[in-house]
């Protein structure tokens, strides 16, 4: 059983850029992959971007690669997503989840979430 907690959202121009971060707790394993999500009103939840425990695997959809990067700190349990070049169709709610797992790749098995935070991109 893991607890995640997002924060960091809020609104940004376009173009600019934001620091989400999720605090990890609770029971870990050495194979979970943390994932971030984001789902906007009226749209399917995508996942956009997930790291595997040692950092070795990633995954980005096509939609924020080149702009959003994954990172995570053991140390610290936590993970973060640096998002860049904000667009407004980048506004939803963000969410961090856990699986387990070697790959970062696929985003089937994702059993624990966060509440989720806003994010808001204003043109």
């Amino acid at each position: 059983q893991v607890q995640l907690v997002e924060s960091g959202g809020g609104l940004v121009q376009a173009g600019g850029s934001l620091r989400l971060a999720c605090a990890v707790s609770g029971r870990t394993f050495t194979n979970y992959v943390m994932g971030w999500f984001r789902q906007a009103p009226g749209k399917d939840r995508e996942l956009l971007t997930a790291i595997n425990w040692s950092g070795s695997s990633l995954y980005y959809a096509d939609s924020v690669k080149g702009r959003f990067i994954i990172s995570r700190d053991n140390a610290k349990s936590s993970v973060y997503l640096q998002m860049n070049s904000l667009k407004p169709e980048d506004t939803a709610v963000y969410y961090c989840a856990a699986r387990r797992g070697v790959s970062a790749a696929g985003e089937r098995g994702y059993d624990d979430w966060g509440q989720g935070t806003q994010v808001t991109v204003s043109s």
